[in-house]
């Protein structure tokens, strides 16, 4: 989303952003302070192990339900139509910052899977019912789309 880091320091940063950054994110609950989630880019020379994440926000999605599994814990987002087009199971998608695999698909939502370290190191461990997440479908289904329909 179109935002710019206007400062760096220690385990804190910065940023300036748009209003479209407010309008699609979830970021209007962001305070100073709030723990955001954040990864290295890759670079072209090293393997991709994973989806694509361009750190863009297609969408907001709402957690429905949080269930421990064993030692994982299963989130239920609820997206909106628009988005829910381009995830489907065992696909990738980004929720907050995080790329995942979609464990399943319902009728106006999707699953995730959360490993411990997932738990632990993101903001996805604090989850709970209603928590609002910011969503990044696979680009490349849109791009597919996007080819198919020309």
């Amino acid at each position: 989303m179109p935002s710019t880091a206007t400062g760096v320091r220690d385990r804190t940063f910065r940023a300036e952003m748009m209003n479209e950054t407010l309008q699609r994110t979830a970021l209007e609950r962001a305070v100073a302070g709030s723990a955001v989630n954040l990864e290295l880019p890759v670079r072209a020379s090293d393997r991709l192990g994973g989806h694509i994440v361009q750190g863009h926000v297609d969408g907001v999605g709402t957690v429905a339900n949080v269930t421990e599994d064993g030692f994982a814990r299963r989130l239920e987002i609820e997206a909106p139509p628009a988005l829910l087009r381009y995830v489907i199971e065992k696909g990738s998608i980004a929720v907050d910052g995080v790329s995942l695999t979609v464990t399943g698909t319902a009728n106006g939502s999707f699953t995730v899977s959360l490993i411990p370290e997932t738990l632990e190191r993101t903001t996805l461990g604090a989850a709970q019912r209603g928590t609002k997440v910011n969503l990044e479908v696979d680009v490349l289904a849109k791009y597919v789309e996007r080819l198919i329909a020309k």
